[in-house]
């Protein structure tokens, strides 16, 4: 990946007008997604008193997390280009599609977005705590790793060539949904063993509501890997030098 790509930004970036709104529209897409996503599995442990780790319970994690990025996702996307997930902006950082303080910005507006989600939910549901990822038994943390760097090469890899690829075309407009399922489908695979996060700020949420670390790392190394990867073999392989754009102003 040519080092050139690679924008730092300049200091007065983070106080300008549009960047401010960018990760403003990250935040309140970030409050969207995790709002209705861990509330929906919230919900369904509360119907089935405590029965959320089930077949039904994973589907409805699923289809509830699918729903709500898809929405996440078109709301923020003619603003901030609809991130909704750290490990995204790293990928983008990666490609050269957004510099290294506007990816700060939009990392500071996503966990404080999830904070608060898991904060409105703790109120809502009268004192309950969104539980924090966690990992099932006889599954280490590397074996977490491996999978959260598999799904999220997945969800970055979507991200790059429904979004991102300047030679999308009429692609683009099924981003949000092409996302949205991905995140549905990983779940179906990931969630009996770690709770498939693919996304940092989702996890901490809970786990700064909650106060619980352990194995915490495992969600943003995985992610941040698969991320990484996945940008890489994208901007490289299928975009290349001569089709890559400059960085833009809005992001993709």
């Amino acid at each position: 990946m040519p080092i050139q790509r690679i924008a730092v930004g300049h200091p007065g970036e983070a106080s300008q007008p549009d960047a401010l709104r960018a990760a403003l529209a990250e935040f309140f897409s970030m409050v969207i997604f995790v709002f209705a996503g861990s509330g929906s599995g919230m919900a369904f442990n509360k119907l089935t008193d405590n029965g959320a780790a089930t077949p039904a319970g994973l589907i409805a994690a699923a289809l509830a997390h699918a729903f709500a990025l898809f929405v996440a996702v078109s709301v923020g996307a003619n603003i901030s280009g609809g991130h909704v997930n750290p490990a995204v902006t790293f990928g983008a950082f990666m490609g050269g599609h957004i510099s290294l303080l506007r990816g700060i910005l939009y990392w500071i507006a996503q966990l404080l977005g999830s904070v608060v989600a898991c904060y409105l939910l703790k109120f809502s549901t009268g004192g309950l705590v969104t539980p924090a990822f966690a990992l099932s038994a006889g599954v280490t943390s590397w074996n977490a790793v491996v999978f959260e760097i598999v799904m999220t090469f997945g969800l970055v890899y979507t991200v790059y060539a429904t979004a991102v690829d300047p030679k999308k075309g009429n692609l683009g407009t099924i981003a949000p949904i092409a996302i949205g399922f991905i995140v549905g489908a990983n779940i179906l695979a990931g969630g009996a063993f770690d709770g498939a996060s693919m996304n940092p700020a989702v996890s901490f949420g809970p786990a700064f509501v909650s106060w619980t670390w352990t194995n915490h790392w495992v969600y943003w190394v995985g992610p941040l890997i698969g991320s990484a990867i996945a940008a890489i073999v994208y901007d490289n392989v299928f975009i290349g030098d001569g089709a890559h754009e400059p960085l833009p102003t809005n992001d993709f």
